[in-house]
């Protein structure tokens, strides 16, 4: 076997897993937000306190990060559904050419979290949100589900990768690597 066809099966190794990891991210999401919706009954409820800092609230979610752009028409949600699914392709594409399975993993996360969101938005028009973390009156984040905080992490996965893979001075002129983890 050549070393170019053992690292082809590499790379396509690297993006079954990345796909695999956001099919799980999105069946998580889907799944905790079932039994949030179904047995628990969270939407008929004001709250469930978890623990002293974080709770279960239900919201629905109109608009996207924080709230911001907030679909009040028909027009409007088919615009960002349209707009969010663009992003979603862009990920994939974005992963079909990617090697590194760190970045592959980070973009998986993206991915999986923007499709439970689209999911949502499709399906009901809006974004299920749950989780209110809190401290006291004081929340630094909005109330936000799993597939937020999939994309959250995903993203902070992209960018530490990125400033910490920079090339060092004195390494211009050096081939790229070939790391593939």
């Amino acid at each position: 076997m050549s070393a170019d066809h053992g690292r082809g099966e590499w790379l396509t190794r690297n993006r079954l897993i990345a796909f695999g990891v956001a099919l799980i991210v999105f069946a998580i999401d889907r799944g905790v937000k079932a039994l949030l919706m179904g047995p628990v009954d969270l939407r008929n409820t004001i709250a469930i306190p978890i623990l002293p800092v974080f709770d279960l609230r239900y919201t629905q979610n109109f608009g996207v990060s924080l709230g911001m752009f907030a679909a009040t028409s028909s027009e409007m949600r088919l615009a960002l559904l349209a707009v969010t699914g663009a992003i979603a392709l862009g990920v994939v594409v974005w992963m079909l050419r990617e090697r590194l399975l760190g970045d592959l993993l980070g973009l998986a996360l993206v991915l999986g979290g923007a499709l439970g969101n689209i999911y949502d938005r499709f399906i009901r028009g809006y974004v299920i949100d749950y989780a209110d973390l809190h401290f006291g009156e004081w929340r630094p984040f909005l109330i936000f589900n799993i597939a937020d905080a999939a994309i959250t992490f995903g993203v902070l996965i992209l960018l530490a990768r990125s400033l910490l893979s920079r090339e060092k001075p004195g390494d211009a002129g050096q081939p790229a690597s070939t790391e593939t983890i």
